[in-house]
């Protein structure tokens, strides 16, 4: 494995509950990386010799917006090339927003920018519209990431007359409920590879706050607070691994057949009868299908933290 990109999960918190969102972005999610924990792992990148970008998301991480700055800047110092993705609620107007992303000039390189039917409404575009147009003004490269509505013929981008890259809803983690029992319907037979990742040979990686190394979010491959990254790319075997071997071998249906699982007959896509087939594995492979908050598990929040989401 020779990784190019880590993308740390430095929450998982977030300040929306998005319907199609696969790692369960939530203001009720708990735990945030600690800048230790960011500089340990930005060092074992480095040590690795190949990563040349380093990407910030969650969750949103600018509600975490001291630990980012100071990891954005410990990155930059590093070497590394800076990625931020965020979905700009902060982005008030410009001059708010030229105060949040002033003091990341000169260190962030990409700025991309969540926006969607599922984001926003016509109250929020202007937050888009500001942050946009500030980081533009400040160097950074900015691009729009929307998530295609199903049955809409438009992202809900809006006019932001902005680059956009749009993609299709992935119907793993909450999209799997609060989506796929509306999606076109596809034979669970013909679902036998993966669509979106390369998990023979990654090229990227995402790193959680609990130190999980994420092949796909929710297949972990090992944990950076007790093997470094290095060990872990060295000792990543593919076809032995117990989830991503059969999917290599056949998709979801080989996944399925491999355990005698329960199943379908048809699911909204490859995603979709994935993320089923390893909720029902997590009781045998707890390690592996990790963190909880990847699959909709969570702890309520006490009374007293629950009011800095109010």
């Amino acid at each position: 494995m020779r990784l190019s990109g880590l993308h740390l999960i430095l929450t998982y918190q977030c300040t929306r509950e998005c319907e199609h969102c696969f790692v369960w972005g939530s203001p009720f999610q708990r735990g945030t990386m600690s800048l230790d924990n960011v500089r340990r792992v930005l060092g074992q990148a480095k040590e690795l010799g190949t990563v040349e970008w380093v990407y910030f998301e969650g969750g949103e991480p600018f509600l975490h917006y001291p630990v980012l700055l100071s990891a954005v800047r410990t990155a930059a110092r590093q070497g590394f090339r800076v990625g931020l993705v965020t979905n700009c609620y902060w982005a008030t107007d410009k001059s708010d927003c030229a105060e949040w992303l002033g003091p990341l000039a000169g260190l962030v390189d990409d700025l991309t920018v969540s926006s969607d039917w599922y984001h926003w409404d016509a109250d929020l575009r202007p937050h888009v519209k500001s942050a946009c147009a500030v980081a533009e003004e400040l160097g950074m490269r900015v691009k729009v990431s929307s998530v295609v509505y199903p049955g809409c013929l438009e992202s809900g981008q809006g006019d932001n007359d902005m680059p956009t890259l749009e993609v299709p809803v992935m119907y793993r983690g909450r999209a799997s409920q609060e989506l796929a029992p509306e999606a076109p319907a596809k034979p669970w037979l013909t679902l036998t590879s993966c669509e979106h990742e390369d998990l023979r040979d990654p090229v990227r990686v995402h790193v959680d706050h609990l130190g999980n190394v994420h092949v796909c979010q929710g297949i972990s491959i090992g944990n950076v607070y007790d093997n470094s990254l290095s060990d872990i790319c060295k000792a990543y075997e593919p076809d032995l691994h117990p989830i991503v071997g059969p999917l290599l071998e056949g998709g979801p249906v080989e996944l399925v057949l491999r355990y005698g699982l329960d199943h379908r007959q048809y699911y909204a896509d490859t995603c979709h009868a994935c993320y089923e087939a390893r909720v029902a594995l997590r009781g045998r492979f707890p390690e592996i299908l990790a963190p909880d908050q990847m699959y909709g598990v969570k702890r309520e929040l006490d009374p007293l933290e629950s009011l800095t989401f109010e």
